[in-house]
C-alpha cells in the first residue's frame, strides 16, 4: 500500500541549529572538550549555534573568486538581474592525474589478453620500445592537459555549473537546493600535493558528480559555502558564513577499531578460504594459472575485510554541525563527509556475536541517494545509541521486541528466534538475525509503502511478513507475524505514513 508523498515547506526567515544538548554518556567514555586528544573515547554536548540569514546581498562566489550580479528587487514595475558569471579551472596538478588515461588504456588491453600482449612486447626490440614512450609519454602529457583546460566550473545564483569533455562536451546544471551532501575526499597523493577532490550527492541521482582536484582551502571554502546555499542562504551571506561550527560526538580509537575487526567472523572466515581453497585445487588440477585465479580474489577480500576496513575507519571521527552530521576518517585517504539527517531513511544497529560480551554495536545508515553507509564502525551500545538519537532525534531504541509465535518454527527452525518487532509513536523497529543481530528503526515519515505477503506454507501456519520500503531503495521485513496481526500492522503502519509525514521536520539542512 503506498502512501502518498506529501511536499515539505521549508520556512523562510532565520534558521535555527538542532535543538538539545547530547545526554553525557558515563562508564568507560569520558567528558571533555572538542580537542579531546585521540585515543580516548569522547562524548561531548552538542550546544544550539544559530546562524541567521541576514539578506540578499548583491555578490556571490565560488572557490575564492567572484560572481556579481546587479539587482533590481526594489523595482515597481519589475524585478530583474544581470549577471555575470566568473568560471573557475581544476588545481594546476590535476593534468597528471588525468594523463593516465591513455595508459590505463594499455594496461586494460594487457590484461584483457595477456598472451597477446606478451607477444607483442617479446617483438619488440629496445629502438622500438624507446618510439612506443616517446609517442606514448606526450600523447598522454596532452591528453591530461586538455582535459584540464576544457574542464570549468561556476557557482551562480541558482546552481553549480560544471564543464567538461575534450571531444564530446558535457554541462552538468547541479541546482543548489538539491545538493544533499558535499564529500572532500583527499587521496593519499593528494594529501601529498595539498589538493582535495569534491564529491557532491544531488538528489534524484545515482552518480557523484565530482571537481577533482581543488586546493584543499578552496575545496573547504567551496563546499561551506554550497552547504549554506542548499540550506537556503543568499548568495552574500553563503559566502561570509564559512564552515559550519562542528561539536565532536565520537572518536573511535584505534585500538578498538582493530580488537573489533579481529573478532569479526568475515575477517576470519575469508582468511580460513584464502588458505584452504588453493591447496585444494592444486591437488586437483596441478595447473598454477587456476590456483592463481582462486587464490588472489580470496587473499584480496582477506585483506578488505581486515586490513582494509581498519584503513579505512582508522581515526573515525563523528561530530554534529548546523548542516548535518560530519563523518571524519582514514589513514592513508582521509575522507570528510557530511550525512543530512532528514536524508536519512533507515538506521541499522548491528551487533556481531563476538562483540557482545564486550557490549559494542556497529551502526549503519541506509540515505536517499548518497553513498554513505556507515555512521558509527564500533562504539558501546549506550553511546551508540546516544549517536543515533542525533540522527533521529527523539527517537529511543525500543529495549525489547516482541518475537513471532513459537509455530513460526515450523517456517524457519531455529532462527526464527532472532526475529523481533516493536513499534512506536516514531519509529518501525524490525529485527533478524541470530548470530549476527540487526535492528532496523525506519521513522514512519520516511515509509514509502507497506506490504503483506504470504507464501503457501505460511498461509498455512497463519503467519504473514510485513514489508516497509524507504526512499533509499530498501526493505525493512517484520518476519513470520501472526497473520491477524500482519494484517492489523499494514493497515495502521500506512496510517502512521501518512501522519509521520504531515508531521515531518522540514528536511533542508539548519533548518
Amino acid at each position: 500500500m503506498n502512501t502518498p508523498d506529501k511536499p515539505v515547506n521549508t520556512p523562510d526567515g532565520p534558521v535555527d541549529t538542532p535543538d538539545g544538548p547530547v545526554g553525557t554518556p558515563r562508564g568507560t567514555w569520558s567528558d571533555g572538550p572538542v580537542d579531546t586528544p585521540r585515543g580516548t573515547w569522547s562524548a561531548v554536548p552538542v550546544e544550539n549555534a544559530g546562524i541567521a540569514e541576514t539578506g540578499v546581498p548583491a555578490r556571490a562566489a565560488g572557490a575564492g573568486e567572484s560572481v556579481e550580479s546587479v539587482d533590481s528587487a526594489n523595482s515597481v514595475d519589475s524585478a530583474k538581474s544581470v549577471e555575470s558569471v566568473v568560471e573557475h579551472r581544476l588545481h594546476p596538478v590535476t593534468p597528471l592525474r588525468r594523463a593516465w588515461a591513455p595508459v590505463a588504456v594499455l594496461i586494460g588491453w594487457a590484461v584483457h589478453d595477456p598472451d597477446q600482449a606478451q607477444r607483442q612486447l617479446t617483438g619488440l626490440t629496445t629502438t622500438s620500445l624507446l618510439l612506443g614512450l616517446a609517442v606514448i609519454l606526450p600523447t598522454a602529457a596532452l591528453y591530461g592537459f586538455l582535459t584540464w583546460w576544457f574542464t570549468h566550473f561556476a557557482v551562480t545564483a541558482a546552481e553549480l555549473r560544471i564543464r567538461t569533455g575534450l571531444i564530446f562536451r558535457r554541462t552538468a546544471h547541479i541546482r543548489l537546493e538539491r545538493i544533499q551532501a558535499v564529500d572532500v575526499t583527499q587521496p593519499l597523493l593528494a594529501r601529498v600535493a595539498g589538493v582535495a577532490k569534491l564529491r557532491l550527492d544531488v538528489i534524484g541521482t545515482d552518480k557523484k558528480d565530482e571537481l577533482a582536484y581543488l586546493g584543499e582551502a578552496q575545496a573547504r571554502a567551496l563546499r561551506a559555502e554550497l552547504l549554506a546555499r542548499a540550506a537556503g542562504f543568499a548568495p552574500g551571506t553563503a559566502q561570509e558564513v564559512g564552515e559550519a561550527p562542528v561539536r565532536r560526538l565520537l572518536h573511535v580509537p584505534a585500538g578498538v577499531l582493530a580488537v573489533s575487526v579481529l573478532l569479526t567472523g568475515a575477517t576470519w572466515a575469508t582468511l580460513a578460504a584464502a588458505l584452504v581453497v588453493p591447496p585444494v585445487l592444486w591437488l586437483a588440477t596441478h595447473s598454477l594459472w587456476t590456483v592463481l585465479a582462486a587464490a588472489l580474489p580470496l587473499f584480496g577480500a582477506a585483506g578488505a575485510s581486515s586490513v582494509g576496513r581498519f584503513v579505512g575507519e582508522y581515526d573515525w571521527t563523528v561530530g554534529e554541525s548546523p548542516d548535518g552530521v560530519r563523518i571524519d576518517h582514514g589513514l592513508l585517504d582521509r575522507a570528510h563527509e557530511t550525512v543530512p539527517p532528514g536524508r536519512v531513511q533507515t538506521v541499522r544497529i548491528v551487533e556481531p556475536l563476538l562483540w557482545r560480551r564486550r557490549g559494542w554495536v556497529r551502526v549503519e545508515l541506509d540515505v536517499a541517494g548518497s553513498s554513505n553507509s556507515v555512521l558509527v564502525p564500533v562504539a558501546p551500545r549506550d553511546i551508540a545509541e546516544s549517536v543515533v538519537a542525533r540522527v533521529l532525534p527523539g527517537v529511543t531504541v525500543p529495549p525489547s521486541l516482541i518475537r513471532p509465535p513459537r509455530r513460526a518454527g515450523w517456517c524457519v527452525p531455529f532462527w526464527w528466534r532472532g526475529y523481533g518487532l516493536a513499534v512506536t509513536d516514531d519509529v518501525f523497529v524490525a529485527r533478524h538475525g541470530l548470530l549476527r543481530r540487526s535492528v532496523a528503526l525506519v521513522p514512519h515519515a520516511k515509509v514509502q509503502s507497506v506490504r503483506l505477503e504470504q507464501g503457501p506454507w505460511q498461509r498455512f501456519q497463519g503467519l504473514a511478513d510485513v514489508h516497509v520500503d524507504t526512499g533509499a531503495n530498501k526493505t525493512v521485513t517484520a518476519h513470520l507475524r501472526d497473520a491477524d496481526e500482519a494484517a492489523g500492522l499494514l493497515q495502521a503502519q500506512a496510517d502512521r505514513s501518512r501522519t509521520g509525514r504531515r508531521e515531518a521536520r522540514p528536511d533542508r539542512w539548519m533548518a
